[in-house]
């Protein structure tokens, strides 16, 4: 009998990535699955709760503005002992997000106020050619 011997190279506990295509689908699937890897992570249902909210506000931001056709966005979450870290990479490096007012009869424009609101830090960091990374950070309460 041949047998054959595989080995299956663990997945650091504390990270999250995926690639995701750049449409409204590829966005919900984001927060869908940002949602489940938090859960099994067991962290407060307020933290959950606002990494989901942040994760589908930046996820909709790739694939609405940072959409080039046939490119991806990644969505990668990071779990330190202090610090959630979310961050979601698109091909469109020369749109810079920024946060501004948005208009009251406007539809949108509310994405990166909401992300504020609920991060403690977040930012933009270009590159490499042609992409952008937006992250946001998030502390975690003390054990």
């Amino acid at each position: 009998m041949n047998q054959k011997s595989t080995t299956q190279v663990p997945v650091p506990a504390h990270d999250f990535g995926v690639l995701l295509s750049p449409t409204a689908r590829g966005a919900r699937l984001a927060r869908l699955l940002a949602v489940e890897w938090l859960r099994s992570r067991e962290l407060p249902y307020d933290v959950e709760e606002a990494a989901e909210q942040i994760v589908a506000e930046l996820a909709a931001n790739a694939a609405t503005h940072g959409r080039v056709s046939g490119r991806n966005f990644r969505l990668a979450l990071r779990i330190s002992p202090k610090v959630l870290r979310i961050e979601v990479t698109d091909t469109r490096g020369e749109r810079l997000p920024r946060a501004q007012p948005a208009s009251p009869e406007g539809d949108s424009g509310r994405g990166l106020l909401l992300v504020e609101a609920l991060a403690d830090r977040w930012g933009v960091e270009p590159g490499p050619v042609p992409r952008k990374t937006v992250w946001a950070e998030m502390a975690l309460p003390h054990p």
